[in-house]
């Protein structure tokens, strides 16, 4: 780890709420928009990100992320770049239904998935080690573009646990970590075993 790693800093965003939050239908990589109270969400979070450092403002390109980052992008300044990578995690078809639905559903899909075993592909969508792998991959590369300062990244939960294992941020709400914390926690978790329990 160099030194400019260690000045480095990373913000990580929920997005703001959504139609599907609020009824808690699974969403993945569906794309609703932000909900009215989304909108005035994602106001506040511009409103108290305003004068706040950051080098640079990376979102998913999913609706909600980037309808999320556009008030933080004008209070700092900055341009929101979208990235495919920090998508939430895909649920396949799942994604639209609540658990309850897809408990009828698909059963023991459900419980494998609970179970948080690494490799299980939710709706026949994307496993938990293959959404760590991309966000890391994305985490690595954006760190690289900056010589010293705060990342901002506005994503989703699943992007969120993939990164910084237990943590469960609500809508708009903020984790943040330096960068050097972030890389080598996501290794000790993976290390230990403890990946299974994402």
């Amino acid at each position: 780890m160099t030194e400019a790693t260690i000045e480095k800093r990373v913000m990580l965003i929920r997005h703001a709420q959504t139609d599907w939050n609020a009824a808690r239908r699974w969403q993945g990589h569906a794309d609703p928009p932000l909900s009215t109270e989304g909108e005035a969400q994602a106001r506040v979070l511009g409103e108290r990100m305003a004068g706040q450092p950051a080098t640079a403002l990376v979102c998913s390109d999913l609706k909600r992320a980037v309808q999320t980052a556009a008030p933080v992008a004008k209070a700092l300044g900055l341009e929101a770049v979208q990235d495919p990578r920090f998508r939430e995690l895909d649920v396949g078809h799942w994604s639209g239904q609540t658990r309850e639905q897809i408990e009828l559903e698909d059963p023991r899909g459900l419980r494998a998935f609970e179970s948080g075993a690494p490799d299980v592909r939710p709706g026949g969508g994307e496993s938990r080690g293959e959404i760590r792998r991309r966000a890391l991959e994305a985490m690595e590369d954006w760190l690289g573009r900056i010589a010293s300062g705060r990342l901002v990244v506005v994503t989703h939960l699943g992007v969120i646990l993939a990164l910084l294992p237990g943590n469960e941020p609500a809508n708009t709400a903020a984790v943040e970590v330096s960068a050097q914390d972030l890389l080598t926690r996501r290794k000790r978790f993976d290390d230990d075993g403890s990946g299974a329990v994402l």
